[in-house]
């Protein structure tokens, strides 16, 4: 029998997931959340370009406007907001989804370091931490297709997949 307990970690697994599944939407549609309408990708806008121009500051800000009006940031950008968030919601390929958004979150920090309220730590940390600890947790398993997924040949092959 679960415990309540157990539905701890998935949740957050979840929920998590949502912060990178969420404002991929937002950009791509522009749902006029954190993105106008008329500034959506589908309508040829760049979903980086607003964070990578106004948002940068610090000893990386030069690095990161060089970016600015890149295709291929765009595009791994909002791949790897679908992906990550897919993967976390679904619970499969959770550890390289895990990892992925960590290293994408940690890049963001780097871009607005020092942050705004704190001397180094925000919420960029936070969740990095967060998806990281998900990655040593086994009840994450619980609220996902991890069980499905490791039953395939694919994961059975190349376990580093599961």
């Amino acid at each position: 029998m679960k415990k309540k307990r157990d539905f701890i970690f998935p949740l957050l697994r979840i929920s998590l997931g949502w912060i990178f599944l969420w404002p991929f939407f937002d950009k791509l549609l522009g749902l006029n959340f954190a993105t106008a309408p008329d500034k959506s990708w589908l309508l040829g806008n760049s979903p980086t370009s607003g964070f990578l121009q106004f948002a940068t500051k610090g000893p990386f800000a030069g690095f990161f406007q060089s970016l600015i009006g890149q295709t291929w940031v765009d595009w791994l950008f909002m791949i790897g907001l679908l992906l990550i968030g897919l993967a976390l919601i679904l619970g499969i390929l959770t550890k390289i989804a895990a990892y992925s958004g960590a290293l994408l979150l940690l890049m963001m920090w780097l871009a607005a370091f020092p942050p705004e309220h704190n001397p180094f730590l925000d919420e960029h940390i936070i969740y990095s931490l967060a998806l990281i600890g998900l990655t040593k947790i086994s009840s994450t398993k619980h609220l996902s297709f991890a069980k499905a997924w490791s039953k395939t040949e694919l994961v059975k092959k190349y376990s580093f997949l599961e």
